[in-house]
């Protein structure tokens, strides 16, 4: 069953002009050159922009309606030629080549709920490097203050237009913490509102297990790889306990 499928067709509205991660994306890409991985790759958002600078580039995607969209936007650019789209788990990850570069960014990290599923990812990708290749991990730096809103409060996140129909959308959430495994059940809930009023409801529910530094750092270490630095914003300033985000570099020895 593909749990991403309710979600896709807004996935790309619910981004648009999120690009604050390209330019740090690019640094490393042009640091490291092809071939390069993404792991939890979506519709293309940054694989697309990468693959008109000339990168070659495999994107893997557990989702295949978020991959069916990648598929249409590459094509309808003539990029194919330039990415490999894979369906496969990053916990199981099985590819022919070895890359250069390795992100995973916008928490999709995250989304492994337990410590063998982070180990096990860590180590399939460590797998696919070349040595001396690198790991960026993009994840939110967890606010306490934030975490420990009241739980189920349904909060209207931001209003959209759907450039096809013209309809209204509403995006909220909802939030529940299981402090004791570290993991933020949240829940989407989309409000497609047409010309009449009339109001069509999406719940897109997932969860995401929060990190903090010393258990990210532990966690690489312990997955065979160097921490080269962690980074609290896409500028790479000082990672503080006031960071919004949490970027960890770390390299494949060799």
């Amino acid at each position: 069953m593909d749990l991403y499928e309710a979600f896709a067709p807004f996935y790309d509205l619910d981004l648009a002009g999120r690009d604050d991660d390209l330019l740090l994306i690019e640094q490393f890409c042009a640091r490291c050159g092809s071939p390069i991985l993404e792991l939890g790759s979506g519709t293309g958002r940054l694989l697309l922009p990468l693959a008109r600078q000339g990168y070659r580039l495999t994107g893997v995607e557990l989702s295949p309606a978020m991959l069916a969209r990648a598929r249409r936007r590459l094509l309808a650019e003539d990029l194919g030629g330039r990415v490999t789209l894979v369906e496969q788990d990053m916990r199981t990850l099985a590819l022919d080549e070895r890359y250069n570069l390795a992100f995973c960014v916008l928490n999709s990290f995250m989304h492994l709920l337990t410590l063998d599923d982070q180990l096990a990812a860590l180590d399939r990708t460590l797998q696919h490097l070349n040595p001396g290749g690198l790991l960026l991990l993009d994840l939110f730096n967890p606010d306490l203050s934030r975490l420990l809103e009241p739980p189920g409060q349904l909060t209207l996140e931001k209003v959209m237009t759907d450039p096809e129909s013209g309809h209204r959308l509403l995006k909220y959430h909802a939030r529940r913490l299981d402090r004791g495994q570290q993991i933020m059940h949240v829940t989407y809930v989309i409000d497609d509102v047409d010309d009449q009023g009339h109001v069509h409801r999406t719940l897109f529910p997932f969860s995401l297990r929060y990190l903090f530094r010393a258990e990210l750092e532990l966690l690489l270490r312990h997955a065979g790889f160097q921490v080269e630095a962690v980074y609290g914003s896409y500028d790479l300033d000082e990672f503080t306990g006031e960071s919004e985000r949490m970027i960890a570099i770390a390299r494949k020895p060799g």
